[in-house]
């Protein structure tokens, strides 16, 4: 080990190899404790980051990529065996393409730094999420993050027009391409989306850019019950023509969590406990007049119809951002410790039942237990806390049963965007059948025969 040390020192200079203290001073993921590993390296480029994947291939050595770490299902955790290989050193745009509207950009770019980019030059990415200041693009790409709008604009791998990857056996794969239509063949870069680091090594991305909206229009709303929820989705779908960007629904007891420690509750824009949903919905447009007004008569029309109660409409950026703050107040969610997170997907329209039935399960166990519920359900999307008093590996799994059994008998999945990594490993087969499974595997076995790439997640060994 200390040759291998030595040559990857060689490889990337000797403030690039990290050890001892200066690795356990970096968490592998959110609410997660040190990182274990015989070293964290950190290379400048591609060229680096191949060298270094063909020397750990040549002797073995496991590797576990790491972007800004700011996931939750374990998928950047190493063990005190493992390399770390940061792609943090790896953060240069390398072009912006107004013409054609694209972007590349070195995996450990963060998210923030390209909405800003886009933004200086007249565009919009129109990716989002609460960690944009940490998350790099790479990661983002590797998980095939999700976020706040979804709904129009699609997942990360929606996102991908090429990519640059590096295999186990420091093979370079470079497919960045800037155009839409692509059909020549099989499309590689989808390989990597999604992969976790288990197929190779993200290291460049052309990222596609949207118009920047001339428009933004933003608002809080009361709902009075699940049903209105679904119907609000619909009437402001066909109301606004496409504009929807952002539908995010609040139950109640995250909402009242949230506004507590956001907003001293007596300041928050509506009064929790008023109603059981609390919607954030945002539009972008093309007319800043015209689409404010539309908004405004969308919102007054849903009202008459009885789907909206109070609202609340942002007539300035900080007072959108003083929405936001309470959707985005996840930290809230420590009050609760110890407490399991998950992230699933699943028709709309079983939603209802399915929470329903979670709250009944972990009663009949833990009655006095706290199950809170809040995300993107335009898209399918819950986010799911449980809290039982308990925070053992016996609790857990028992929540599990009950949260996964509701998602696989209604042909959800157990991961709707922050991926599976370690955490969720075991219960993919919840939403992936045996012949799935066995291609997934066949795939890994191809490209990473010696399974040196971050091993143990989303596949066992």
């Amino acid at each position: 080990m200390a040759d291998l040390i030595g040559q990857l020192v060689d490889l990337v200079g000797r403030n690039h190899v990290l050890e001892g203290d200066d690795v356990a001073a970096r968490p592998a993921g959110w609410r997660l404790g040190p990182s274990a590993a015989r070293a964290i390296v950190r290379p400048a480029d591609t060229t680096q980051v191949a060298a270094v994947l063909r020397l750990c291939h040549a002797t073995g050595q496991p590797v576990v990529t790491h972007g800004g770490r700011t996931g939750v299902v374990g998928g950047a955790v190493t063990t005190a065996d493992d390399i770390a290989l940061s792609l943090e050193r790896l953060t240069e745009i390398e072009e912006v393409d107004v013409a054609n509207r694209t972007m590349c950009v070195q995996a450990g770019v963060p998210l923030q730094v390209v909405q800003e980019r886009a933004d200086a030059e007249g565009l919009l990415f129109p990716q989002d999420l609460g960690a944009r200041g940490t998350a790099t693009i790479g990661g983002m790409v590797a998980t095939n993050a999700g976020g706040n709008r979804v709904i129009r604009y699609g997942m990360m791998r929606d996102m991908v027009l090429g990519l640059e990857a590096v295999l186990a056996d420091g093979t370079v794969v470079s497919s960045l391409h800037k155009v839409i239509k692509n059909n020549a063949g099989y499309d590689l870069r989808q390989l990597f989306v999604g992969s976790e680091g288990t197929l190779g090594v993200v290291t460049r991305i052309v990222l596609r850019l949207r118009p920047k909206p001339r428009s933004q229009s933003t608002a809080l709303l009361a709902v009075p019950g699940f049903s209105a929820v679904v119907d609000l989705l619909s009437e402001l779908e066909a109301a606004l023509g496409g504009q929807l960007s952002v539908f995010e629904v609040m139950w109640d007891d995250y909402y009242a969590l949230s506004a507590l420690t956001a907003w001293r509750r007596r300041d928050a824009p509506l009064e929790p406990g008023s109603s059981p949903f609390y919607v954030l919905v945002e539009s972008l447009g093309g007319d800043a007049e015209e689409d404010g007004e539309r908004f405004t008569k969308a919102l007054g029309a849903a009202h008459d119809k009885g789907l909206v109660g109070e609202a609340v409409i942002a007539h300035s950026e900080q007072e959108r951002l003083n929405l936001w703050a309470v959707r985005d107040n996840v930290e809230c969610l420590h009050d609760l410790d110890p407490v399991f997170l998950f992230d699933v997907s699943l028709s709309i329209g079983d939603m209802q039942d399915y929470v329903a039935e979670m709250a009944e399960g972990l009663g009949a166990r833990w009655p006095e237990h706290r199950l809170i519920v809040f995300g993107h359900l335009g898209d399918g999307n819950l986010h799911v806390v449980v809290a039982v008093g308990d925070g053992s590996d016996t609790a857990r799994a028992a929540v599990e049963t009950i949260v996964y059994g509701g998602i696989e008998q209604r042909g959800g999945s157990i991961s709707a965007e922050h991926g599976i990594g370690l955490e969720k490993r075991d219960h993919l087969h919840h939403s992936r059948s045996p012949a799935e499974l066995a291609l997934m595997r066949s795939l890994k076995r191809t490209l990473d025969p010696d399974g040196i790439l971050n091993p143990g997640k989303v596949l066992d060994d």
